[in-house]
């Protein structure tokens, strides 16, 4: 008898049963999109240092796909020129912390959109969402449920494709690509996804955990501030556990997606994310997959 299988078995059966309840207890149905025609193409801009690269260097090949821009993008002078057609927010302090000065310059700058624009958020802040964006007929919005669904991949993908939860969503990238394969994209980009966290993370001497996460724009004081309060209560194995939970969930996508016919393609220079296949956006060559 194999005793490593049946703990894995009885593993992803306590995860499954568990994904049921979070599912039944927070998720809310959410309506089935595709929009796009077959073979469209899309480019998911996170928001890492080698974004900058990216839109200074290859503009027209940006301009060329669709584009879905995420947290504080539309705080640059980027997002009126290169106008995404997509938007998504994932993290609670967009709907919990509206009065904070970088947060509340967001929210004016979204309804300021002067062109047709899906904005993407949680069901669960749908209803803050609707008063903080009214006023723009630009703005449509559209919902995806945050629920971390793990266990039997026939159940869990069963849950993904009905909207009903995703892999565990510990960066915005995560419900950025679910969202997307949801409005029928069939080949997704990421830029500006350089995850590059460990290198940036250290201790100090008083034992405080230090995590830089630059982006393509500087950071203004009000900003560092808030990341600083974020992690003072962390610890070091927090932070490392919750970097393993998003490089995990990039393969759970990995497999998710062509299980539905949607091919990820890393195009960020130097990410640290191993689950995607590479292009360089220059040459258009993609890399081999290992």
């Amino acid at each position: 008898m194999n005793y490593d299988k049946i703990q894995q078995g009885l593993g992803r059966f306590t995860s499954s049963l568990a994904s049921l309840v979070k599912v039944a207890l927070l998720s809310k149905g959410v309506s089935s999109r595709r929009t796009q025609p077959e073979g469209s193409s899309i480019v998911i801009m996170g928001n890492g240092p080698s974004l900058r690269q990216t839109i200074d260097r290859e503009r027209e090949w940006l301009e060329s796909n669709e584009l879905m821009a995420v947290n504080f993008f539309a705080n640059t002078p980027d997002f009126t020129s290169l106008r995404p057609r997509y938007y998504i927010l994932a993290d609670g302090v967009f709907f919990s912390a509206t009065g904070h000065p970088n947060v509340a310059r967001l929210w004016e700058n979204l309804r300021k959109v002067s062109w047709k624009m899906t904005l993407f958020v949680p069901v669960r802040a749908l209803h803050l969402v609707k008063a903080l964006a009214m006023g723009n007929d630009n703005l449509t919005l559209s919902t995806f449920n945050l629920t971390p669904v793990e266990g039997f991949k026939g159940l869990s993908h069963f849950l993904y494709r009905n909207g009903l939860g995703m892999p565990r969503p510990r960066n915005v990238m995560i419900p950025a690509i679910m969202s997307a394969m949801r409005e029928g994209f069939r080949r997704i980009y990421l830029c500006g996804a350089d995850h590059t966290w460990t290198q940036t993370l250290s201790v100090d001497d008083e034992n405080f955990v230090v995590s830089i996460q630059p982006h393509f724009y500087e950071d203004n004081d009000k900003e560092k501030e808030r990341v600083r309060e974020a992690y003072a209560g962390l610890h070091l194995h927090d932070v490392l556990g919750s970097m393993t939970v998003a490089f995990r969930s990039y393969w759970l996508l990995r497999d998710f997606a062509a299980s539905m016919g949607v091919e990820i393609i890393n195009a960020t220079p130097g990410s640290m994310i191993d689950a995607f296949p590479r292009r360089n956006t220059a040459s258009g060559e993609r890399k081999p997959q290992k």
